[in-house]
């Protein structure tokens, strides 16, 4: 599994971060995205944050102005890379070899950032307007680029214009399901290894490149039979 910043920094006894160094900005958003996935927004409160690092809620102000600025801290590094990555993927054609660097880089950030699929699941489903307000930019983003991205190979693959939307929210979720589910997939009884294994994750990986091929890779064209 790929270490977080807040995994590193453990004690040689508890396996808890260290509470006797101050945390770094990495070790505070690696919290703070796994409380909020949890938890949600409105579930976790400062002084909470604050708490599970060991420290007061005064001294987290001096990195953050608040817990909404904390929040979209934790989305503008989660999401940031994926819109960027997204945003010039395949450009040139569907090659396999841009296909598989692109999906290799989402692959490892959401690997890097286990708790971001839930936390993203979750903000979705928030009625909160602070909520809304915050993740709105971040997702449209995400849909538009991702949806610019889809609509030119979806046509040569002979999708409608109309199935394109579609096609664009299946390949969202399988990229983001498997993070998402990943506790889950642990306690099935069937599920082979570790979801964060680097076994588990090449594998991932290969299903997701074979997956985008197939839906999006351009048909071959029917040769008229001569009578």
């Amino acid at each position: 599994m790929v270490a977080t910043a807040a995994a590193k920094q453990r004690t040689r006894s508890g396996g808890a971060p260290s509470r006797a160094a101050a945390p770094t900005r990495e070790v505070i958003l690696d919290t703070a995205e796994r409380l909020f996935a949890d938890r949600g927004v409105d579930g976790i409160a400062v002084r909470d944050l604050a708490a599970e690092m060991g420290i007061t809620a005064s001294s987290l102000y001096n990195h953050f102005a608040g817990k909404q600025a904390l929040y979209d801290a934790v989305l503008s590094r989660g999401l940031g890379p994926i819109v960027e990555t997204v945003a010039v993927a395949w450009q040139g054609g569907l090659r396999p070899e841009r296909v598989h660097a692109t999906l290799k880089t989402l692959t490892a950030h959401l690997a890097r950032h286990p708790h971001l699929g839930r936390l993203l699941q979750r903000a979705l489903l928030e009625d909160s307007a602070s909520v809304q307000a915050l993740m709105g930019g971040w997702v449209s983003s995400l849909y538009r680029e991702g949806l610019a991205v889809v609509r030119s190979a979806a046509r040569d693959a002979g999708w409608s214009d109309a199935e394109i939307p579609h096609l664009a929210v299946a390949l969202f979720g399988m990229i983001f399901a498997y993070f998402t589910n990943a506790t889950a997939l642990r306690r099935l009884g069937g599920w082979p290894d570790d979801p964060f294994s680097e076994r588990a994750l090449g594998v991932q990986r290969r299903f997701l490149e074979q997956a985008v091929i197939r839906l999006l890779g351009p048909r071959p064209r029917r040769v008229a039979r001569k009578r």
